[in-house]
Formats: C-alpha cells, sequence, structure tokens
C-alpha cells in the first residue's frame, strides 16, 4: 500500500510540474493569440464625427485571473485637426467590483473629458440665433431691456437681434455616486444686425452653468443627454413627467447664472433675464447639442457580440455599464474570419522535403 501511496504522490506531483511548466503556459499563449485574433475585430482607433476621433488601443497586455479577463483601453478622444494631441490623465482609476452581470465597463471622468475637450480644440461648441431662429417672447424681453440702447440708434431699431453662445473654455465632468453633471462657462454676445451696416453689440455677458447627464447604453453605443431641468426620483419624476428608467443615471442639481463682464451694476439689471435665457438654453440650445451627440460613441466590443441588460452605476470619480453578453455569432467563427491564411512559401516550408535525384547532391 505504502508503494501505491508513493507512486501516486510521484505521479500528481509530477503531473503538477508538467502541467505548470509546459502545459498550462501552452494553453496561455495559445488563449492569447486566439483572443488577440478576436480583440482585432474592434477598431482601435476611428472617428466619431467629422471634428473628433477617438483611440481604443490597449494600454498593457490582457490580464487573465482565475474568474476574470481585464483590457484596459486607453479611450481618449482627440480633435481631427490635432490627431497628435493628448490630454493629461488626472482621473480617478476605476475599480470594478460588481460581479453581477457578465461583462462590465469602466468610464472615468477623463473620458468625457478628453471629448469635450476635443470639442472645444475644434472649435465647434459655438451656437448662433439670428432673426426667426430668436424665440419671439425672448425678443421682446431683450428689446424692452436694451431699450435704451437701442432707442439711440434709430435707423436700427428694427434691425433683428443676433445670439451668438461660445464657450470660453473646456467643459468639464464630475461624477459622482449622486449621478453626472457637466460645468460650462461662456459668454454670450447680443448684437443687432442692421442691413448693410456692421453688426452693433448690445451686451456681453458671461455665463456658468451646471448641466445634469444622463449617460445609458443604446446598442454598442454609449449617449450622453444634457438637460437644464431638475431631475428627481420622486414620484412625479421630472416636470411632472414620469421618473427616468432606472438602469439610468441622472444628476439632482442644476445650475445657471449669468453676469455681466462689464460692471457689477449691469449684472444687476441682468438679473431679469436669467431666467427667460434658461428657458431658451433648455427649449433651444439643449436640443440642438443634443442632437449632436445622438449618434454616440461605439464601445470597443468585438464582432459578434452585443448587450443586453444594461444598467448604469455612478461611483465616486467614474461611472461602470454593467451587461449580459449575446452571442450573434460563434467565437470560433470570428476567430477562424479574422486568422491570417498561411502564405503558399509558408505552407511548401512546412512540407517535408522531397527526396533528391541529383548525384552531386550525394
Amino acid at each position: 500500500r505504502k508503494v501505491y501511496e508513493f507512486l501516486s504522490t510521484f505521479i500528481v506531483t509530477g503531473m503538477r510540474f508538467l502541467l505548470s511548466q509546459q502545459i498550462c503556459p501552452s494553453l496561455e499563449h495559445a488563449s492569447l493569440v486566439l483572443l488577440n485574433s478576436l480583440l482585432d475585430t474592434v477598431p482601435v482607433r476611428n472617428y466619431v464625427d467629422e471634428h473628433i476621433g477617438i483611440d481604443y488601443s490597449l494600454l498593457r497586455d490582457p490580464s487573465i485571473t482565475t474568474d476574470t479577463l481585464e483590457l484596459d483601453f486607453k479611450g481618449m478622444f482627440f480633435p481631427r485637426v490635432r490627431e497628435d494631441q493628448e490630454l493629461e490623465n488626472h482621473a480617478v482609476e476605476p475599480v470594478i467590483k460588481e460581479t453581477e452581470r457578465m461583462v462590465y465597463v469602466a468610464f472615468s471622468e477623463y473620458f468625457f473629458d478628453s471629448a469635450m475637450h476635443s470639442y472645444f480644440q475644434a472649435g465647434v461648441l459655438t451656437i448662433e440665433l439670428q432673426g426667426e431662429k430668436v424665440p419671439k417672447d425672448l425678443e421682446v424681453l431683450l428689446r424692452a431691456t436694451f431699450f435704451g440702447t437701442i432707442f439711440m440708434l434709430s435707423p436700427s431699431v428694427d434691425a433683428p437681434l443676433r445670439l451668438v453662445l461660445q464657450v470660453s473654455a473646456p467643459p468639464r465632468c464630475t461624477i459622482k455616486p449622486s449621478g453626472t453633471s457637466v460645468s460650462v462657462s461662456a459668454f454670450l454676445n447680443i448684437s443687432l444686425v442692421p442691413p448693410d451696416r456692421p453688426p452693433v453689440q448690445l451686451s456681453s455677458m458671461a455665463m456658468e452653468t451646471k448641466l445634469s447627464a444622463k449617460v445609458f447604453l443604446q446598442g454598442k453605443a454609449l449617449r450622453v443627454q444634457l438637460d437644464l431641468r431638475r431631475y428627481g426620483w420622486g414620484p412625479m419624476g421630472v416636470w411632472g413627467g414620469s421618473p427616468p428608467p432606472s438602469t439610468h443615471n441622472c444628476f439632482l442639481l442644476c445650475r445657471f447664472r449669468i453676469y455681466s463682464k462689464q460692471s457689477a451694476l449691469e449684472s444687476l439689471a441682468l438679473f431679469s433675464l436669467q431666467a427667460p435665457l434658461k428657458t431658451l438654453l433648455q427649449l433651444t440650445i439643449m436640443p440642438i447639442i443634443n442632437e449632436r451627440t445622438k449618434k454616440g460613441v461605439q464601445i470597443p466590443l468585438p464582432e459578434g457580440m452585443d448587450f443586453t441588460r444594461e444598467v448604469v452605476t455612478n461611483h465616486a470619480g467614474f461611472l461602470t455599464v454593467g451587461a449580459d453578453l449575446h452571442f450573434s455569432k460563434g467565437l470560433r467563427e470570428v476567430i477562424e474570419k479574422y486568422r491570417p491564411v498561411p502564405t503558399a512559401a509558408a505552407y511548401s516550408s512546412s512540407q517535408p522535403a522531397e527526396p533528391s535525384l541529383d548525384p552531386s547532391s550525394l
């Protein structure tokens, strides 16, 4: 019996050594090769729209544990006019602890900040409203507010108004367990545009606002919807509507204020414009911005996979998108599709050499 125990211990120890030293590394290498073939179907660097692109390159090799496979993507946007530009990352490093779903993707504040910084660098964070595009109620209020200035320009009293809203610094994203917000600083220039004459500026005011941001997944695209209204989880929801879906996150407080860049006295005079201008932003500007970002950003998911049962969870400095996976194609099918085909030279070199009939070679 002792001989059998000794032999079994010897065989088990030898098999463990063989597995750990030869077979396991070979299997790990083979799995990494197949994984890289699957990752080849993920677009590493592509354009989001005509203004910006995104870099999804891997920062390091995939990390494999007994329970998880971790991929660390760069997730940085860049302006197409300066594709080599990089924004320094000071955001919190995401830590994923959830395990209820098959896959979790974490997005730090850096992900959203780099997108807004790229749009700012591309020079597209400007919106102009002129003539009939300016809401009538707001136009009447503006003409009444600046009546004295307009009256001094008697030939231009009936000239159309022009509003130019221009972001003055890259917006910043803040992610908290309570929700997500975007802080924006901008200039609003109000002027008259008389026919065949240069524009006459009536006022130039600074604007600071904190927008609520709903982050949600639609297909493989991550979308953000901005809003100036106050969101709540109560029974009346948003301005009397139904509450947002529980799988979407939202911010509870919004802030909006305007002030003059010239004097405190003018800032006091502009106080009456705060509510109408906020309404203008909500009803006119926000739909334009949300329409521009309607397409969203594609999450780097290999071909043949789709998300189901998505849930968005906020943390301090980052948010996670958890989902189960639906395989529309088999992994073997995708891997074989993108596996390099051996060349004829490589194929012939792998075959045994034919015996030579030349006597000189003997």
